[in-house]
């Protein structure tokens, strides 16, 4: 664990011309998006490839998950709570919508993690040893590039999860909404708002991410704020939030 510590996105993301000068962002015509990575897990920890395998929060998971409830609870009001369907994104989620009114959390599927195939379930470094084909076309930058053993390509990832919340934003506007999600989502929905600006870098465990969506305009707010993590400190590896995606 680490000091707390606030990321930011890159200068040419956080404050966009395009955002500040577009009057239909500026009437309450956008959707306010704050996306959460889930908290902590076991596998997190050991640095062990998660995917679509539906592990728990750890105890360290949970607290984040309570103390990121409580922030966003003293923040505007949230309209909707929207989760992955996998546990650990799932029991985050609950545990914010239960701090912020009560409200029912909304599941897609579409919100998952990255499928990584014959990975999952493996150490991180002792994938390329027991599954190097896999581990390869992991590291392959091809968005075209599945991952043996029913893993999917980059561009598969990207539009699934793309799509999600621009449905989602296109039914908000004038709304702030939460979506809880892992970390391989997250960053593509980041390469979606920014597709020329430089690597959102790690996305931390209850890290908190603010996208504003304008019709097909997406703009982000702020980037990886884990100012509410003063209690439990994170992983600062950011496992499964940097490139391992898992």
């Amino acid at each position: 664990m680490s000091a707390v510590r606030t990321q930011w996105a890159s200068p040419g993301c956080l404050h966009s011309p395009r955002f500040s000068t577009s009057s239909s962002c500026m009437d309450g015509s956008y959707a306010e998006i704050v996306v959460v990575r889930h908290g902590e897990t076991e596998w997190n920890a050991d640095g062990r490839i998660q995917g679509h395998l539906d592990v728990e929060l750890n105890e360290a998971g949970k607290q984040q998950a309570a103390l990121v409830a409580d922030r966003l609870s003293k923040e505007p009001k949230i309209s909707a709570v929207y989760s992955s369907d996998l546990k650990r994104a799932l029991v985050t989620a609950e545990t914010i919508a239960a701090k912020c009114g009560g409200l029912e959390v909304i599941t897609d599927p579409d919100l998952r993690e990255r499928n990584l195939g014959e990975l999952q379930g493996l150490v991180f470094r002792e994938a390329a040893k027991f599954s190097p084909k896999a581990h390869k076309a992991f590291l392959s930058h091809r968005t075209d590039q599945d991952i043996p053993g029913g893993g999917e390509s980059l561009g598969h990832l990207f539009q699934r999860c793309t799509s999600s919340l621009q449905r989602i934003g296109n039914k908000h506007k004038g709304e702030r909404v939460v979506v809880v999600s892992h970390g391989g989502v997250i960053r593509s929905l980041y390469k979606r708002a920014c597709p020329n600006g430089k690597s959102g870098g790690k996305v931390l465990n209850t890290s908190v991410n603010i996208f504003h969506l304008c019709d097909e305009e997406w703009t982000i707010k702020s980037w990886g704020d884990v100012s509410h993590l003063q209690q439990t400190g994170y992983l600062e590896s950011g496992f499964g939030g940097d490139k391992t995606s898992g």
